[in-house]
């Protein structure tokens, strides 16, 4: 749920049929989808989803069409994410207006957290599919009727059957004109009244210029549209459109909801004090500064605050980088979003929603999510005057032969439209990045983001985050240090059997050791612990007694203060064990790296890239860490800022970085990254944000994918070099009439499924990947 929001209101409000974005305008809603901007004094900015978006010039569309309205002071649209953030003045304009103005510009507006997204983006995928099934149902009929025309000698066809075939084709096509391709032919009608261009207005003029002159050459042969049908390649050439538009759209789907799953981290209700010292339940947003809230083990705290009765232990590693619980006491501060792990307590409420660190961390990773590169900004740019090319070859094409022969002519400029439709250029990298991702997944790797394995191929910098990353949420006993004449088993024995009765990773982690290293049962055969009481955030306490003897200690186990130990020689994270006559023993932990770890970065370095380490945990524990690892640079005690300024400033060198990471706290430095990597145990931010997802719990896999990005990049660059052949040779043909349209449909169509061919060549890994 959201910190000071309302999203009943505001997901019916977009999403629920029959109720109108004019309740955006009132104020208390602006808190949902809107922060108040940090640049522009009087404005907000809102981050949106916009729905319709198909290419780079969509992106420019968007922006024209909102810059356009009075009050709206900026506009970024990013056309890979479909989101966008505007800046507007909360005294020049109203959400509504603006959002009216997406909506008459053909792309609908909904806030990123919007409840009912989901449902949408669920009834346009099923859509698509249905489309892109008749689409393809129908071409292969249609193939079927036109394939004995191509093959037929003279004379071997009879006129009656050749016109059956070609009834059977236009009554085939029309499913294909009137259902599958009703979304080329609204967008292009809106580019037309809008006055704009974008991909679906030169695609829908191809398609129904053939369509019509396939009509007129079956209804009326021989007048002016001429004799030839060209059903086949009106058929083929949709459903290459449609596949290609499908596959975007399920990409897309999967990495929509970020925001979302981000929000939903927080408490749907809470339990507020009343006056008369009794709990209501209320929902989040009714908090005030100054609330008494009670928060229950295993619930996440709503709010920054303060304890003020009681003492727990608080899991805060998604959200600072700190791999251990974290003692909270009377006093303490308290951090929303973090968890509650041992007992009740009663938090004072300081900050919310907007001012809280939680809300600060989301501001980060929109901020960075939504900033496009130079190049994809140079790309949107030249989309509209390359469509614009596009229709003037075409329109050109077909003038210069009208007089001679009007249905040649309008073939010629279906060809060149259909030559020109980058089908082959548009499969070529997509088709590619598929296979690869099929293979990369069929091995643990999940790639949410087609364009991370082009950008990975070119990286030349890896950054790790240190907890849950290069190490794992355990604890690994290190060293014993012992008193005199005391053995370090005998003390592992006693710690063990007091830490039975603890849930804290210290505890387990001696546990865990001891047990490895006897046979199960062994702690209580020797020693038996009664009367334990565990105090957070200091320790255990109890009375262990020899089995089998009258042999008795009152022992504690835990800091060393709670010891009553002075001169600890442990450097790193310790525990001390001591009874009743002073210290026994100390024990020292390091943090359990990933077995595969030193071989990942190994072959990194292999590869010719430089390996570095952020981490927000203590600076000690990250030096030690990339010691043992063999890497150079190595940074800690970092927060979310840290790690985006100092990614920023690798870029700034000209770096082209990839970041693995884990945690609340590496959504921002991985939404800024060229490509970044994240856990299948990851907070669920961290894997919004991230462009792959690791599902296993080795390393091995982010080298494995960068050698895969390669060879993807290798293939995709056959691809293209192809498809440039294709459009070099033919274009020039079909513009001087000598490329039939029937021969470029055939063409366009062979030319993508060499180009599909080739990139199956990825669908299976090298053998030295799998292993």
């Amino acid at each position: 749920m959201r910190v000071d929001t309302s999203p009943m209101t505001v997901g019916a409000t977009s999403g629920a049929p029959g109720l109108h974005a004019e309740i955006w305008d009132d104020p208390q809603e602006w808190t949902a989808f809107s922060r108040i901007s940090a640049t522009y004094a009087g404005c907000w900015e809102s981050s949106i989803v916009f729905d319709g978006m198909h290419c780079a010039a969509c992106a420019l569309n968007i922006e024209d069409a909102l810059k356009k309205v009075p009050g709206v002071l900026q506009v970024d649209v990013s056309a890979s994410s479909h989101r966008g953030r505007i800046t507007w003045s909360e005294h020049g304009v109203k959400p509504s207006v603006w959002i009216a103005a997406a909506k008459e510009a053909g792309y609908a507006a909904s806030p990123a957290n919007d409840l009912f997204d989901k449902d949408r983006r669920t009834a346009e995928s099923r859509l698509a599919l249905w489309r892109l099934g008749v689409a393809g149902l129908c071409m292969m009929q249609v193939m079927m009727y036109a394939w004995p025309a191509y093959v037929a000698e003279a004379g071997d066809l009879a006129p009656d059957m050749a016109q059956l075939l070609r009834w059977a084709s236009w009554v085939l096509s029309l499913p294909v004109l009137i259902f599958s391709c009703t979304p080329f032919f609204q967008n292009a009608w809106l580019d037309l009244r809008k006055r704009r261009i974008s991909m679906d207005l030169p695609v829908a003029l191809g398609m129904a210029i053939t369509f019509v002159v396939s009509s007129v050459a079956t209804f009326d042969p021989g007048d002016w549209a001429g004799n030839e049908v060209y059903f086949d390649s009106f058929t083929m050439f949709v459903f290459f459109l449609l596949a290609g538009r499908w596959l975007e759209l399920r990409l897309r789907d999967r990495t929509a909801g970020a925001l979302e799953a981000l929000l939903n981290r927080l408490p749907v209700s809470v339990e507020r004090r009343k006056s008369d010292g009794f709990y209501e339940k209320v929902a989040i947003r009714r908090l005030q500064v100054g609330d008494l809230v009670r928060v229950l083990p295993a619930e996440a705290f709503p709010a920054d605050g303060q304890v003020e009765l009681g003492s727990t232990l608080v899991d805060e590693s998604v959200l600072t980088g700190e791999s251990r619980p974290l003692s909270r006491q009377q006093g303490d501060a308290i951090i929303a979003g973090s968890f509650n792990l041992l007992s009740e307590v009663l938090i004072r409420v300081q900050r919310l929603g907007k001012d809280t660190r939680f809300a600060q961390i989301v501001e980060l990773m929109e901020s960075a999510s939504t900033t496009r590169p130079r190049t994809a900004q140079l790309a949107e740019r030249l989309a509209r005057p390359f469509l614009i090319a596009v229709l003037l070859s075409a329109l050109g094409a077909g003038m210069w032969g009208w007089a001679q022969d009007s249905g040649q002519a309008l073939m010629v400029a279906v060809s060149v439209l259909i030559v020109t439709c980058p089908c082959a250029l548009s499969l070529a990298t997509p088709a590619a990045m598929l296979a690869s991702a099929g293979a990369l997944a069929r091995n643990g790797l999940m790639v949410r983001r087609l364009q991370a394995l082009e950008n990975l191929a070119t990286i030349d910098t890896v950054v790790f985050d240190k907890t849950g990353t290069l190490t794992r949420d355990a604890l690994t006993l290190h060293q014993i240090w012992v008193k005199p004449d005391f053995r370090s088993e005998d003390a592992l024995a006693m710690a063990a059997a007091l830490g039975r009765h603890s849930l804290h990773p210290v505890s387990r982690a001696l546990v865990s050791h001891f047990e490895s290293d006897h046979a199960a049962g062994d702690v209580n055969n020797k020693w038996r612990a009664s009367e334990v009481q565990e105090i957070a955030g200091k320790g255990v306490a109890g009375l262990l007694q020899l089995v089998d003897s009258e042999e008795s200690h009152r022992v504690r186990l835990g800091s060393s203060h709670f010891c009553g130990v002075n001169n600890v020689q442990a450097k790193f994270l310790h525990a001390c064990l001591a009874d009743e006559r002073g210290w026994i023993a100390t024990f020292e932990f390091t943090e359990d790296i990933r077995a595969d770890a030193a071989a990942t970065i190994a072959k990194l370095k292999g590869l010719g890239l430089d390996v570095h380490v952020l981490s927000g945990d203590q600076a000690d524990a990250v030096q030690m860490v990339a010691r043992t690892l063999d890497i150079d640079r190595a940074v800690g005690g970092c927060s979310p800022q840290d790690k985006l300024d100092y990614l920023r400033r690798l870029q700034g060198q000209g770096r082209s970085v990839a970041m693995v990471g884990d945690g609340l706290n590496d959504g921002p430095v991985l939404a800024g990254a060229h490509v970044s990597f994240a856990f299948g145990s990851a907070a669920p931010l961290a894997r919004a944000q991230s462009d792959i997802v690791v599902l296993g719990t080795h390393l091995g896999p982010v080298a494995q994918t960068v050698v895969q990005a390669k060879r993807t990049r290798h293939i995709v660059k056959q691809n293209l070099w192809w498809a440039a052949l294709y459009n070099l040779t033919c274009v020039p043909l079909a513009m001087m009439g000598w490329l039939p349209a029937w021969l470029a449909g055939l063409g366009m169509g062979l030319s993508s499924l060499l180009v599909v061919a080739n990139a199956l060549r990825l669908s299976q890994l090298p053998p030295f990947l799998e292993s």
